[in-house]
């Protein structure tokens, strides 16, 4: 990681930053999404805009999951882009919080609309820009994910005008979610998850770290991910796949 970034990390800012990043989260995006898709179910055109979303979405996390599997797994990777998977949290921040703040202001307030949209688009960035700066991911990461979950957000925009019927409920029920949830949920367990289905599906007995990468630089895979080296687990080794210092939040 940048040394730079350790700048970001004073005291007053540090758990700001560890709060914040916490809205790309699958465990509270997931159910805020959920919100959207009851919202929009019963609206005339909401049921042709969740089929481009969701699906895109299914297909956006199939796609950052595998990219983990690989590198966790086999060491597949990119020292020099620091490379070591998709972001889960920008891919996530960037395909739901800009049409979860659009589908929340009526159809009739065009500006409105795109003004809540590109403020979710400047909040995933934002979740994005956290990733780094709490050490978790690196920029080529963070940019992948943005990316991926910006087409998916685009895609379903991308039907055009909509006219939908907003109700007043939708927007205070999500903004108690997101800052309740952004303070008291437990800790995601999505990383260990998938570090675990990585190391299932690879055979392998330890999971391959931004430290084995960038040990390794110039190898075409990281040698030391081999079945029967290291430390058997997922827990004793910090850092795998999301981190080079500390497991993700």
């Amino acid at each position: 990681m940048p040394d730079d970034v350790d700048a970001l990390l004073t005291p007053t800012l540090a758990h700001g930053w560890h709060l914040f990043t916490r809205l790309g989260e699958a465990q509270i995006l997931l159910p805020a999404a959920a919100l959207v898709v009851l919202h929009l179910w019963r609206q005339p055109e909401g049921p042709a805009l969740l089929r481009r979303w969701l699906g895109g979405l299914a297909a956006a996390v199939l796609l950052t999951t595998a990219s983990k599997v690989a590198f966790i797994g086999w060491g597949l990777g990119s020292a020099a882009l620091d490379y070591t998977g998709i972001s889960g949290h920008a891919m996530f921040a960037a395909a739901v919080h800009p049409l979860l703040l659009g589908a929340l202001v009526p159809g009739d307030r065009p500006r409105a609309r795109r003004a809540a949209v590109l403020l979710g688009a400047l909040l995933a960035l934002g979740v994005g820009v956290s990733r780094v700066v709490v050490q978790a991911h690196s920029w080529s990461e963070v940019i992948a994910g943005l990316l991926l979950g910006g087409a998916v957000g685009s895609v379903a925009l991308g039907l055009g005008q909509l006219h939908l019927r907003v109700p007043l409920w939708p927007a205070p029920l999500l903004l108690a979610w997101l800052a309740s949830t952004a303070t008291l949920a437990p800790p995601s367990p999505t990383h260990s998850m998938v570090t675990r289905l990585a190391l299932a599906v690879s055979g392998h007995a330890r999971p391959c770290t931004r430290a084995d990468l960038h040990t390794a630089r110039g190898a075409q895979r990281v040698p030391g991910c081999a079945p029967g080296f290291g430390v058997a687990g997922v827990d004793a080794v910090p850092g795998a796949g999301d981190s080079g210092t500390r497991p993700p939040g």
